[in-house]
């Protein structure tokens, strides 16, 4: 499995190209805007483009889903159920504001809490972790777990936006994220990346031990 990162889209939100080497089929999480280099990258190595996921509505994270739709029209688009109205709903997903264009999206594919699919050689889990937004979901696949706006190196994802709730969210971390293996790697929607042992330790807004 290789992931690669860039900040797309106004807010720089970090979008993951990832794909099976040896099947040569990937996926793409949250592009906050179209990335000519992961679109040349598809091409080049030859990914087949299944699916296209969002972590959570926000128009930073959406910006750029109907470029890719139009260059991988056999991508199909996934999203939290709970998130529906959200991306349906400018006035929630803040598209005008962050993409200076209303969008409203509906997804292929609804999934809910402990749902799976199948990219290649690689089992994608989806975890609804509402807090940042209501249908707010991370995905682990192999080690490595995409956080969206949830879990952030040593930060967590703000809850003052519509549809946010900080108690939620510190919830969705502690019983959901923290049971995954220490070293799954996290790759979060903005910063760089930690370890979910290492938030567990010195995370101040959730550190368990």
């Amino acid at each position: 499995m290789k992931i690669e990162g860039r900040p797309s889209g106004m807010l720089g939100a970090n979008t993951y190209l990832t794909w099976d080497e040896i099947n040569h089929k990937g996926f793409i999480v949250d592009p906050g805007g179209f990335d000519d280099f992961l679109a040349g990258l598809i091409e080049k190595e030859a990914i087949e483009l299944q699916y296209i996921i969002l972590t959570h509505g926000h128009g930073d994270h959406i910006g750029g889903v109907e470029a890719y739709k139009e260059r991988f029209p056999d991508a199909k688009l996934v999203a939290c159920e709970a998130e529906r109205e959200f991306l349906l709903n400018p006035n929630m997903n803040e598209s005008a504001e962050l993409c200076f264009k209303e969008l409203r999206l509906t997804a292929d594919i609804y999934v809910n809490d402990g749902d799976t699919l199948t990219v290649g050689d690689m089992t994608l889990h989806f975890i609804h972790t509402p807090g940042h937004t209501p249908g707010g979901m991370c995905i682990y696949v192999g080690s490595a777990l995409f956080s969206g706006d949830t879990l952030f190196k040593y930060s967590i994802g703000r809850t003052d936006f519509p549809g946010g709730d900080y108690g939620q969210i510190i919830k969705s971390i502690r019983e959901k994220l923290f049971l995954l293996p220490d070293d799954t790697k996290v790759y979060p929607g903005h910063m760089g990346t930690s370890e979910i042992g290492k938030e567990k330790e010195f995370n101040p807004f959730v550190c368990i031990k």
